[in-house]
């Protein structure tokens, strides 16, 4: 059996996969990017080796934060372990994070690999230059984050569709059932908050400081790490710098909904309990046991 576990960030989906795993006797795949890095573990939220409980993780701590990763290579990776797992017969759970990984991973996504060189504008005309750029503005593409930048246009001269509506694949390639977890915006909201306070008594400024003093170029990507820049850079306060990441973090997890909703089909969704999450432990596996 294959169960995807889906939801906005911060909502409970890896204490529900390990409860998931332990009953399944199951694997996890993640499909977190930011999970993925090695370096960042407080801003991440990432699940350390003693909330593991001794479950088996892929795709953890796998990558260097400046390593170039993309989403082709996760789909290989990812689908190499997949079918392996299936071969064995083993029950697995996938932890949705990065949803176009997500997506890339289960879907027929076609995908290729990426130039990465400096010649990505090679051989495009102006009006093919001029229709890119619209696109990357239609997407919300920043020109500094060049991973992206690097995957949309491959995708746009490989011949691939731009528009999300067209380029989103939607035929699945594996036999897996869909549980999603959501709650009121304004209770989801408030946990942000909470756990972003957090985070904060936990040493996610002396982490993030860390990081920014070795110069990683990619640190201004990951939401949790480019809010606090600024600050450690003396143009904003400790306190804007707090409000940025919350205000940033409400609008990621916004958006991920927004994606969910019009990108995955079938979703069992469970409103989450969060002063009794057993009891939403209870409704999933009561449901994924109706299915057996």
């Amino acid at each position: 059996m294959i169960i995807l576990l889906l939801g906005p960030t911060a909502i409970g989906k890896t204490n529900l996969s390990i409860f998931l795993a332990k009953k399944l006797e199951a694997k996890i795949i993640n499909t977190d990017r930011m999970a993925m890095i090695k370096e960042t573990n407080i801003g991440t939220a990432k699940i350390s080796e003693e909330e593991m409980q001794g479950i088996k993780h892929y795709f953890i701590n796998n990558l260097h934060i400046d390593d170039e990763y993309s989403i082709y290579d996760f789909q290989k990776e990812g689908r190499k372990i997949l079918n392996e797992l299936i071969k064995n017969n083993d029950n697995v759970i996938i932890v949705g994070g990065s949803n176009l990984y997500t997506k890339a991973l289960l879907y027929d996504y076609k995908l290729y690999e990426e130039d990465k060189t400096n010649d990505l504008f090679d051989n495009l005309s102006n009006e093919e230059l001029k229709s890119l750029a619209d696109n990357l503005n239609q997407n919300d593409i920043h020109k500094n984050n060049r991973n992206r930048l690097i995957r949309f246009i491959n995708s746009y001269k490989n011949g691939n569709k731009i528009n999300n509506e067209i380029n989103q694949k939607n035929k699945p390639l594996y036999d897996f059932k869909i549980i999603g977890l959501k709650t009121d915006r304004e209770i989801l909201y408030n946990i942000i908050n909470i756990r972003v306070d957090k985070m904060i008594e936990k040493g996610l400024f002396e982490e993030a400081k860390g990081l920014y003093e070795k110069k990683y170029k990619n640190l201004s990507n990951i939401i949790g790490y480019k809010e606090l820049i600024p600050y450690f850079q003396g143009q904003i306060s400790k306190e804007t710098a707090v409000d940025n990441l919350k205000k940033d973090t409400r609008r990621y997890a916004k958006r991920q909904m927004t994606w969910l909703n019009h990108q995955f089909g079938n979703i069992k969704w469970f409103e989450v309990q969060f002063n009794a999450f057993d009891n939403t432990k209870k409704e999933v596996m009561d449901y994924i046991t109706s299915l057996q």
